[in-house]
């Protein structure tokens, strides 16, 4: 009786242990995904809270409910009611200057890497590097109190106009080479060097001017794997951006996504739209949070998004924020592995 006890407690361990392992396996592959919320006093967003409030919180549910892990940065006005909305796991106080965590927080989140916050993040000009830098000194504030990883340079760049597949393939606009006056050639050297990446594409943006990111208009699904933008009013904008995506990354597939593009309601002009643009996507190694309009094409673009990945598709209702010039990959910090754990645990002290 007693060795039969104890046959059924070592089994019962041997179970215990092994779901504790898929569990601890499930969790490293969980992506961290940080979203920032406007401060309560910042009369820039004072019309947009709400609307921000309500993409966030739904985005959030998404996150949570797929499997992924979310934190909102938020201030102390904000806290109870994204408390209320989504339990106080997911909420720190930790405001943010501004709410595009993509732009001014580290790229590449398999080899993380943090630009220079570039003028035109903040409106353009000498006024604009100021508050640039400052929006990024207090996101600097957190992430080495944390004691996260990264690799530092003062070259001139947005979260945004860094596209990567996370397997060393990396779309950049030339945008990156007139902010830091240097030629395409050299840009790649100091990359790859910076970041040990295999190849890099330089492209055109869509729209010369202000912030010119690559992530409205190109995204990695998979490994050297995009899909970009449809232009059939600009038949050669599109022969131009697929030859130097080609050039750039060797063997590369392309694929293009129905582009309803539409620019009618503008909350800042310097900024822009990204109503439309479904390559504004979120990917991570397992899902892509894949932003929907409230228009007919949404069906589309899901169908054709589905056909040409294996990745779970989740869609996320960005029509209240994305006037603004951003909202699913724009409003998202990635972080996986070592780096998310430490955030986790610093913010948790």
């Amino acid at each position: 009786m007693f060795s039969t006890r104890i046959v059924i407690n070592k089994y019962t361990l041997s179970i215990i242990i092994l779901v504790f392992t898929m569990m601890t396996s499930l969790m490293a592959k969980a992506e961290l995904i940080v979203l920032a919320s406007p401060q309560s006093n910042d009369p820039y967003y004072a019309k947009m809270k709400d609307k921000i409030f309500d993409f966030h919180v739904n985005y959030a549910k998404k996150i949570i409910q797929h499997g992924d892990q979310v934190l909102i940065l938020t201030d102390q006005s904000l806290y109870n009611d994204y408390v209320k909305a989504l339990g106080k796991d997911h909420i720190v106080i930790a405001p943010m200057q501004d709410i595009w965590m993509r732009d001014f927080s580290s790229s590449n989140p398999n080899a993380p890497i943090l630009f220079r916050y570039t003028a035109e993040g903040q409106g353009g000009g000498k006024k604009g590097q100021l508050n640039a830098d400052a929006v990024q000194s207090k996101f600097k504030q957190y992430i080495q109190k944390a004691g996260l990883k990264f690799t530092s340079t003062n070259l001139f760049n947005d979260g945004g106009n860094w596209v990567d597949d996370g397997a060393g393939h990396v779309v950049v606009s030339t945008k990156f080479l007139s902010d830091n006056k240097i030629s395409e050639n050299a840009a790649r050297k100091k990359l790859i060097a910076l970041t040990g990446l295999k190849h890099i594409a330089f492209i055109d943006s869509d729209e010369q001017g202000g912030l010119e990111h690559a992530d409205g208009v190109v995204s990695f699904i998979d490994e050297n794997t995009l899909v970009i933008n449809s232009y059939p009013e600009d038949p050669e904008y599109s022969q131009k951006l697929k030859a130097d995506l080609r050039r750039g990354l060797p063997n590369v597939k392309i694929a293009e996504i129905i582009t309803p593009y539409d620019g009618s309601q503008i909350y800042d002009q310097k900024f822009g739209s990204a109503c439309g643009l479904y390559t504004n996507m979120l990917v991570t190694p397992q899902r892509i949070y894949f932003p929907q309009f409230g228009i007919k094409e949404d069906n589309i673009a899901l169908q054709q998004i589905r056909a040409l990945t294996k990745r779970e598709i989740i869609p996320i209702p960005s029509n209240n924020v994305c006037h603004m010039g951003g909202g699913v990959r724009c409003m998202s910090w990635q972080l996986r592995g070592e780096n998310a754990k430490l955030l986790l645990d610093s913010l948790k002290r």
